[in-house]
């Protein structure tokens, strides 16, 4: 549209010169006077404090003239009031009483006209001009505009209500006498919502409130909601929980019964619980059938029954009141016969356990005991105690005390195929007596003759004739026999004995056989210690204890 003015009104050069003129000449004239006097443009402070206003004429040129300086205040637009004056030769002078006890010159010169101003006040807020009259120029003129803050006064209160169905304030948050005016937020778990509001102070605060509301409910109470104050002058948000009082009247329940009351039982306890705000008042306990019975005894919300008897068999009535009402909760209790007596229930099993571990403890002992007889039975052994007497090839019946060792001798090598040498030799017994002293004795081999499998075992002495000669007594023979089991063996044995040289037949080096001959005695005994010969007699490899 101006593009359409001016191709419709061109504009003449003459004229064109003189608007360029004219506006180079208005911004010198503003830039002169911004430059003569210098000031700050804007400045905070805050209540009693303090607070320095700049001044400083400045002239290039030198050829200005200073008069006098005043500072003017305009606490608003079209009201001016002059509140210090400084001449050279009459001095400084403050004509408004607000400010003449709290406003002072700096440096006291025309060129520095800077002034203090201390104790601020919310209402010294406004537009300050340092203002010159120069000559020739006239008045000159710079403003600083002061911002007055204040620093709220935050705090955050719960509001106790009464559980209900309608909406009501829980909670107020308040920023008061604060300048800029402070925001407010809510934060919480519960659901509600909040309203805010503001007043303004005279001297230019601003007061923030704001209400949290919700229905409350018993639930509620002790829940947090939490308040959050942001300003200006804060450094970081101010953040205030607080903890919702929600009262209402009681609710009772009564703990403690386990359906056990048996006859004869003691000290059992009731408990009446309460849950109320604010705490109960008072506690009752009454009975559906009249009167509390004689064993009961009452403490506050306990009910204790000393002993119990058909008397309790009852239904108990706890009764809880508070400010806001009462109520009441009723257990039944049931009394039964005692089938047994508790006491004594502890030491029978006690003893019963007891009398078990020491059965097993005795029936373990004596199983190791037979274990161990019976492997030394198996072995051949004799007992600790049995001495060996002598038969009619011995020394006259001599004692030779606890040990009889025999030893044979032959007249070749042994060898376990059976190609030793015959067994005919001396037989020599050593005997160990009480006295610790022994003797070795060579004894000829007059045993009975006895044969063996073989025709061809003839004349030799063998530990079978040794084993069943009269030297032995009938208990030491006992130790020798075997098992009726080990015929098994017998047979197993038997099937692989061998054929030697001229038809001799060769037991094995194990061989165990029990005889049944006319004389009822064994045939041959060889243990893991003997060695059978080619004659049919028997070696052993080293001494046999009889």
């Amino acid at each position: 549209m101006a593009r359409d003015y001016a191709a419709r009104c061109p504009v003449s050069p003459v004229r064109n010169t003189w608007l360029v003129a004219a506006a180079a000449i208005l911004l010198t004239a503003q830039g002169n006077t911004a430059q003569k006097v210098r000031v700050e443009e804007e400045l905070e402070a805050y209540p009693t404090a303090s607070v320095d206003l700049r001044c400083e004429f400045i002239d290039g040129g030198g050829r200005t003239k200073l008069t006098q300086v005043s500072w003017i205040w305009e606490p608003i637009d079209g009201q001016r009031d002059n509140i210090a004056v400084f001449h050279p030769t009459y001095g400084q002078s403050f004509p408004n009483p607000a400010f003449r006890d709290r406003v002072i010159f700096l440096h006291r010169t025309l060129e520095n006209p800077s002034i203090r101003i201390s104790n601020l006040k919310m209402s010294d807020a406004g537009r300050y001009t340092c203002e010159y009259a120069t000559y020739p120029s006239g008045n000159e003129q710079g403003t600083t505009t002061l911002t007055m803050l204040a620093k709220p006064k935050n705090s955050a209160k719960v509001v106790t209500v009464q559980a209900g169905t309608k909406s009501v304030v829980v909670a107020q948050c308040e920023a008061a006498d604060g300048k800029p005016a402070a925001t407010i937020k809510w934060l919480a778990s519960v659901g509600g919502n909040h309203s805010t509001s503001t007043t303004n102070g005279p001297d230019g605060t601003v007061t923030v409130r704001s209400e949290y509301r919700l229905v409350p409910t018993p639930a509620d109470d002790g829940r947090e909601v939490t308040c959050v104050v942001d300003q200006r002058t804060q450094e970081r948000s101010w953040v205030h929980p607080v903890k919702l009082s929600v009262e209402y009247p009681p609710s009772v329940s009564i703990e403690g019964y386990d359906n056990n009351w048996y006859v004869g039982r003691s000290d059992v306890v009731l408990v009446c619980t309460a849950n109320a705000n604010p705490e109960p008042t008072t506690v009752t306990w009454t009975a559906v059938s009249g009167p509390l019975p004689d064993t009961v005894v009452v403490d506050g919300n306990k009910l204790t029954v000393r002993k119990v008897d058909d008397a309790v068999n009852t239904t108990f009535i706890c009764e809880v009141k508070n400010k806001h009402g009462a109520s009441k909760h009723q257990i039944t209790t049931v009394v039964i016969e005692a089938l047994e007596d508790p006491s004594s229930a502890g030491v029978v099993a006690g003893a019963v356990i007891g009398s078990l571990l020491a059965l097993l403890l005795v029936i373990a002992l004596i199983a190791v005991l037979l274990t161990r007889s019976r492997r030394q039975q198996r072995r051949g052994y004799p007992s600790s105690g049995d001495s060996i007497a002598t038969g009619s090839g011995g020394s006259n019946g001599t004692d030779y005390g606890n040990k009889a060792r025999l030893l044979f001798s032959g007249s070749g090598n042994n060898s376990k195929n059976g190609t030793g040498a015959n067994n005919n030799g001396p037989m020599y017994t050593y005997r160990e007596g009480c006295d610790a002293t022994g003797t070795l004795t060579e004894k000829a081999n007059d045993f009975h003759h006895h044969h063996l499998h073989h025709p061809s075992a003839v004349n030799a002495p063998s530990a079978h004739d040794i084993l069943l000669s009269g030297e032995i007594d009938e208990g030491e023979r006992r130790k020798f026999d075997l098992d009726d089991s080990m015929e098994d063996e017998e047979e197993r044995y038997d099937r692989f004995g061998g054929i030697g040289e001229g038809g001799d037949v060769l037991p094995p080096t194990y061989h165990v056989r029990r005889g049944h001959g006319e004389e009822g005695e064994m045939d041959v005994y060889l243990d893991d210690d003997m060695e059978s010969q080619r004659d049919g007699s028997v070696i052993s490899r080293t001494a046999i204890y009889v």
